[in-house]
């Protein structure tokens, strides 16, 4: 429970478990969607880059295992696997910066896009059939759609504008 309490100055402040509200009006510590929010805008660029990054690295070694199957590792299948990390960083960040400037539904559908071929890439890599691997990518990524569509249409209006 927050209570006023008297300042130097004459502007009331006081302090609420969200944050610090000065007499102008403004808190601390509170992010865009009303919540705490715990970490500086330093930690936010940080992991904007740095997940896509980590994902992309062990992506990269997950394909590249999968290719060699068990066997030794050669310099064609590093090669590989470093191909494989900057393709999936390079999509990564494209999909995280443009996307969220499309409509709900084409949000939703480059995401889940990205998702499906993703996993039916590395899953092509293990040796199985084209088909088997074009059905589990598109099962997933009507799974992800499925539930990308959800969030944004509960936390959207129409106009595309987050409800707050």
């Amino acid at each position: 429970m927050a209570h006023a309490a008297p300042t130097p100055g004459g502007r009331p402040s006081f302090t609420s478990r969200l944050g610090t509200r000065t007499g102008t009006g403004t808190r601390t510590g509170i992010g865009v969607n009303g919540l705490p929010d715990i970490f500086s805008g330093r930690v936010h660029r940080a992991a904007r880059y740095g997940l896509p990054i980590i994902l992309g690295l062990v992506y990269g070694y997950w394909a590249a295992a999968n290719r060699r199957d068990g066997g030794p590792i050669t310099g064609w299948n590093l090669l590989f696997g470093f191909v494989t990390v900057i393709a999936f960083i390079a999509l990564c960040l494209a999909v995280a910066t443009f996307a969220p400037r499309l409509d709900r539904e084409l949000h939703s559908l480059v995401k889940s896009a990205f998702a499906g071929a993703a996993i039916g890439f590395l899953y092509s890599q293990t040796g199985e059939s084209v088909l088997r691997c074009a059905g589990l990518g598109v099962a997933v990524g009507a799974g992800v759609f499925l539930v990308f569509f959800y969030r944004y249409y509960t936390h959207e209006d129409a106009a595309g504008n987050r409800i707050r």
